[in-house]
């Protein structure tokens, strides 16, 4: 049985995803699993086999997930054929997180968090070190640390990253080069950007930048004028 998107929304209220893990839309994943706490959700996958059930994440990945099941019934031959036939990947690189906003999680009912969440998001280069941001809540760095973790389940110093590194996406988007999103998201130098682009995104900075910022030129290159 497989669902696509948030047809494991479905296959969860049922009780069918008890105790396996799964799939959906990136966007959605955080509601599946404080919904359905007995679900093991993987935010990253494209689709997800546990048993006789598979699921999905958007409704692209439905086709990762016939290409999987073409492959169970048929061989790895005939699943390449026809992704080549789709003009897909037989295995996309990358998770569904490069697709994501990476500060897309849930606002803080704290009235300390809050404020000091917008100062991060409004200027990611700045000194938002765990101290800075203690002394700007007034409260001591173990206390900071315990409200992000029951507000946010993460740390400062993560969900700061997450939030530089969303900005370096744009950057990027926006045409400025590697150094120059490096350095104004408050990433540094490049190789923190490539790391935190691999750690969180499962990609590069420049494939990313290749993938996302237009279909122009692909589009050109595909698509030639008919002949003189």
């Amino acid at each position: 049985m497989a669902s696509v998107c948030t047809g494991a929304f479905v296959l969860a209220g049922l009780g069918l995803l008890d105790g396996r893990r799964a799939a959906t839309h990136w966007r959605h994943a955080p509601t599946l699993a404080h919904r359905f706490p007995r679900v093991y959700v993987e935010p990253d996958a494209l689709y997800v086999r546990d048993g006789r059930y598979v699921t999905s994440a958007g409704i692209s990945a439905g086709i990762d997930l016939a290409l999987g099941l073409v492959e169970d019934d048929h061989g790895p031959d005939v699943a390449r054929s026809i992704a080549r036939e789709l003009v897909v990947f037989l295995q996309r690189p990358g998770g569904q997180s490069q697709f994501s906003t990476a500060v897309s999680t849930p606002p803080a009912r704290s009235d300390l968090l809050r404020p000091l969440m917008a100062a991060v998001v409004a200027d990611p280069s700045g000194d938002h070190s765990l101290s800075a941001l203690a002394a700007a809540a007034a409260l001591s760095t173990r206390q900071l640390a315990r409200l992000f973790r029951s507000e946010l389940d993460t740390t400062p110093a993560r969900w700061v990253e997450r939030v530089r590194l969303d900005r370096a996406q744009q950057l990027l988007l926006d045409g400025h080069s590697i150094t120059a999103a490096a350095l104004h998201s408050g990433l540094g130098s490049d190789e923190s950007l490539r790391r935190a682009f691999a750690r969180h995104l499962g990609t590069t900075p420049s494939e990313y930048r290749r993938r996302f910022t237009t279909t122009r030129a692909t589009a050109e290159l595909s698509c030639p004028g008919p002949p003189a």
